[in-house]
């Protein structure tokens, strides 16, 4: 599970073609622009419910518990993300996490016969994520690839929305951006993927980083929000919330704060931070453990 690793490029995008995502020919848009747009994508079915803007919020990945500290006590939780093989939290809007672009260190086991969909190098060698050596990195280059990846993962995904969660949040959305094997387009196309198959289960999809891709990542692939990490610390919010608006849920980690000079109050005092926006301890550990923060604006 890659928990609050920092995985940006400072690469600049061009406009970039989606044939195998939309009718032929058409491109999609480089950065986002300054129009901010909370609604859902096109296509979005009706029946996905998107999180609410305000209330108390929290990034469970290293361990679920139902309230926070909020200062004067406990408070209950009204947006939470929690890994796919926790529960959603009653009467909270749920999100959970799937990696879906790269493999859980404990889920080796559903790629053991499946090694021909992980990424190799020129020598043959499996590839591994250089901050996070223990997995492996997904290839959606071809057709055939996705089609594979979906078998092992889709009911992963389905089984979110049977579990009881209201989204789903998709990370490592940017591998190509950090691996030069992978093919863009083929990344964009299992990122489609994975969206139509949420929402046909009743999941909003959420964004996790890649803020380079965000106007493609709503208007062309269809996501419903965004999760971020650091953007404050890299000082790109507003490449989030001016395309969804609202439906941004923002963590910053007190060590890139420090490194960016910053403070939890400058973030919160920011003009383009997310309504939701907490600072979380960078191993996300569970409330009561050692080395647990939380603090939100």
């Amino acid at each position: 599970m890659a928990l609050g690793t920092d995985r940006r490029t400072t690469a600049v995008l061009t406009p970039v073609c989606v044939l195998v995502l939309v009718t032929a020919g058409a491109c999609a848009p480089g950065p986002a622009s300054s129009s901010a747009s909370s609604a859902a994508p096109p296509g979005t079915p009706s029946e996905v419910s998107l999180p609410p803007t305000s209330g108390t919020f929290d990034y469970q990945l290293g361990g679920a518990y139902d309230e926070v500290d909020g200062g004067d006590g406990p408070t209950a939780i009204d947006v939470v993300v929690r890994d796919a093989t926790a529960d959603p939290l009653p009467d909270a809007y749920s999100i959970c996490y799937v990696n879906g672009f790269q493999t859980q260190p404990d889920q080796a086991d559903l790629w053991a016969d499946r090694e021909e969909l992980l990424l190799h190098d020129a020598d043959g060698d499996l590839v591994v994520d250089p901050d996070w050596p223990d997995e492996h990195v997904l290839d959606p280059s071809t057709a055939d690839q996705r089609a594979g990846i979906l078998e092992v993962l889709g009911p992963v995904v389905t089984g979110c929305a049977a579990d009881g969660f209201d989204a789903v949040e998709l990370d490592n959305l940017d591998t190509w951006t950090r691996f030069d094997q992978i093919d863009e387009a083929g990344a964009y196309a299992l990122a489609r993927e994975y969206v139509d198959l949420a929402h046909g289960a009743g999941l909003a999809v959420a964004q996790k980083n890649a803020a380079e891709i965000t106007r493609v990542a709503h208007d062309e692939l269809g996501f419903d929000l965004a999760v971020t990490e650091e953007c404050a610390a890299w000082d790109e919010c507003a490449a989030y919330t001016d395309v969804y608006g609202g439906r941004v849920l923002q963590v910053e980690y007190p060590d890139a704060l420090d490194d960016a000079g910053l403070t939890f109050d400058d973030v919160c005092a920011r003009d383009d931070r997310a309504p939701l926006t907490i600072l979380r301890d960078r191993d996300l550990v569970a409330v009561g453990e050692d080395g647990h923060v939380y603090d939100a604006c």
